[in-house]
């Protein structure tokens, strides 16, 4: 049975903070140059879901789906290809980042740099990805656990990989200290005090998805909600502070997402701050959003800006798989992994399970929204994708 947890946000300030800075519109035009400069480069879909909206008496559903991002089926090569290009760029000298084709002439003679980082998957694809298209060497390492389609994405992407016996927080602090002791460029989703400069460069990578829906304030999609997963929380920030940049106080309701074992956000809320540390052991099929750390950089955005928190269980990310995959008359049908789906899964409960009319409420939910979701990923675990879209479906309102 699918179960959701929430919470308002008690912290919310929504006013400007030099912690927007730097993810203005400004700012996410130039990385969409530079990422519109590498091979392949295409726009990702909207796809508007028109007959699922209704069935869930709502305006509008749009879904953005990055399952076709550069064939990596996920988001995160926008922040790799981001980060890499600057890390090389600054070893050149450069104050900017040049487009892909002067990057790989400039450093075509030098010796390549290993670029090192801790990933579930989709961060470790995209980063050694980057790095193999500018003939660099990347290590990725994965935590226990990890599905083996997910280090075989990454070594097929170009990255020498690593299973470890460590969970992913572990191993985060493990891979940072390696990368010190031998010189390595970590290059790590995730911010500490001494450590912000590549995070926020991976941040800014992210802009992209949203400016190429974006980049004109009269035109593209003008949502009233946006859900957004949250694993370190760094590519929910970097959406949260480009839309608060866009539209200021009149910014859409913004529903933070999490697996329950792996709430830190929600729990930081719920507790009144204190530290971004879940509690107890992480157990979730949500691979990419199980983190039981989360970026303090962050919070100091989403603590503002955010809604709603919510925390849910592994059965609400399934039936948003499911949901999307069987689509309703003419919608298409979108290929989401476990990550990617928990905010169809998310709305779609509270919008049709009456133990959640109090969230419907907090939220207005109602047949004038118009909401947005973002598809992070496709089915980056196929075998996983198989199990839960085939165990059964119901459709959306079937008793």
């Amino acid at each position: 049975m699918d179960t959701i947890t929430w919470r308002e946000n008690p912290f919310r300030d929504p006013k400007p903070t030099a912690h927007l800075t730097p993810f203005t519109p400004v700012v996410a035009e130039r990385v969409l140059r530079y990422h519109r400069s590498w091979p392949r480069y295409q726009k990702t879909p909207l796809w508007h879901l028109e007959e699922l909206a209704l069935s869930l008496g709502v305006g509008t559903v749009w879904v953005k789906d990055e399952s076709y991002r550069w064939g990596l089926k996920a988001f995160k090569g926008l922040g790799g290809t981001h980060a890499v290009g600057r890390c090389l760029a600054r070893e050149l000298g450069l104050a900017e980042v040049p487009p892909y084709s002067a990057l790989a002439t400039l450093t075509q003679d030098r010796a390549p740099l290993t670029f090192a980082t801790a990933t579930d998957g989709n961060h470790g694809v995209g980063v050694a990805w980057a790095a193999s298209q500018l003939r660099q060497h990347a290590r990725i390492y994965m935590p226990r656990g990890a599905a083996d389609a997910r280090l075989q994405a990454v070594a097929s992407a170009g990255g020498e990989v690593h299973r470890s016996d460590l969970d992913y927080d572990d191993l985060v602090e493990w891979v940072a200290e390696e990368a010190r002791k031998q010189g390595w460029m970590l290059v790590q989703d995730t911010a500490w005090y001494g450590y912000e400069e590549i995070p926020t460069w991976i941040m800014q990578g992210y802009l992209t998805l949203m400016a190429e829906e974006f980049q004109r304030a009269e035109g593209g999609v003008s949502p009233t909600h946006v859900f957004l997963q949250a694993g370190v929380g760094s590519y929910a920030a970097a959406v949260t502070a480009f839309l608060a940049n866009h539209w200021g106080t009149a910014i859409p309701r913004i529903v933070l997402m999490e697996p329950h074992s792996a709430a830190c956000f929600f729990q930081a809320a719920q507790r009144g701050e204190g530290t971004l540390q879940a509690a107890g052991p992480i157990r979730t099929v949500m691979a990419g959003l199980a983190c039981g750390v989360g970026n303090p950089a962050a919070w100091e955005i989403l603590r503002r800006w955010v809604s709603v928190f919510v925390a849910c269980n592994d059965a609400v990310t399934e039936r948003g798989m499911r949901i999307l995959a069987h689509p309703l008359g003419s919608d298409p049908a979108v290929a989401s992994g476990e990550s990617g789906a928990v905010g169809m899964g998310v709305l779609s409960s509270m919008a049709q399970d009456n133990r959640y009319r109090d969230l419907r409420a907090a939220l207005d939910l109602n047949q004038d929204s118009r909401v947005l979701l973002i598809s992070t990923e496709g089915a980056t675990d196929p075998v996983m994708y198989r199990r839960i879209v085939h165990a059964g479906f119901t459709p959306p309102g079937a008793s």
